[in-house]
């Protein structure tokens, strides 16, 4: 049983645990041991003796996840409060998967290329005229302002879950299911950006109407056919081998490595 036991400082305190997120970073669900570690004291204190149903919803959230770390409080205070409110896990997953890439973009975008860049120029500028003050500029400014955006996703992530999630009760699994979709969308995206192979295969076909030949590439017919249709098809392999399968990633890496050379040795793929 659920218990609606979290204050603001339980949110508070989740927030700043985003600072252990990549302490469990592994090639098998990547932040997915972070995140379960993030929710942990919050959830200890809403199922306190129930170590069977505290148990079961770690599981639920051990699996891949992979955002940005100053932005995934917000994430974790939204679930946190659908869990207060009785939110079946399945459609706090489908949100909690379909904001992971956006907020990664956004996140990774401030920290990388506003705030580092920003301060980095300036605690530089300052370095080279031999003050201290710039390394510590620096340091205090990231530091500090990452600080603040943590703590202010977390109470927005409060904020927005308190004030919807009562009223939109008969809704939410139609925003859970449009939040899947995004999700997929998004990530089906993401892996056709990233996925490249081409077959460097051709052949000589005869000219109709005389004796000339005309080299034909493979790649070309498939592209007239659909574009990218390789990766899809190896993307399609991959989510059969972890679905049906059930293959873990460190054989989905392995397999995809042995294609790879044998299939670029054999000159059937580039």
């Amino acid at each position: 049983m659920v218990s609606n036991a979290l204050t603001k400082a339980d949110f508070i305190k989740t927030s700043l645990r985003s600072y252990f997120l990549q302490n469990g970073f592994n090639y098998g669900n990547y932040q997915g041991l972070g995140y379960a570690n993030m929710l942990y004291p919050a959830l200890r204190k809403m199922y306190k003796d129930d170590d069977d149903a505290l148990q079961a919803v770690l599981k639920e959230n051990i699996e891949f996840y992979n955002t940005n770390m100053h932005f995934v409080p917000f994430v974790t205070s939204l679930h946190l409060v659908m869990l207060e409110n009785g939110t079946p896990s399945s459609e706090i997953r489908n949100i909690k998967m379909a904001m992971m890439g956006p907020l990664a973009g956004i996140g990774d975008s401030l920290s990388q290329f506003v705030l580092a860049p920003l301060l980095g120029t300036i605690g530089a500028s300052l370095a080279y005229d031999g003050l201290l003050l710039g390394p510590i500029l620096y340091l205090l400014g990231m530091n500090i302002v990452l600080l603040i955006v943590k703590i202010l996703c977390g109470l927005l992530g409060y904020n927005l879950g308190t004030s919807i999630i009562g009223k939109m009760t008969s809704e939410i699994e139609k925003i859970s299911n449009v939040a899947s979709m995004i999700g997929v969308t998004v990530i089906s995206g993401l892996a056709f950006n990233f996925v490249k192979i081409t077959t460097p295969i051709q052949y000589a076909a005869s000219v109709p109407g005389t004796e000339e030949q005309q080299i034909v590439s493979l790649q070309s017919m498939l592209d007239a056919i659909a574009p990218n249709l390789l990766p899809c098809a190896f993307l399609g392999l991959v989510f059969y081998l972890i679905k049906v399968k059930k293959w873990t990633t460190i054989k989905l890496v392995l397999l995809t490595i042995a294609l790879g050379i044998v299939l670029s040795v054999l000159h059937i793929v580039a």
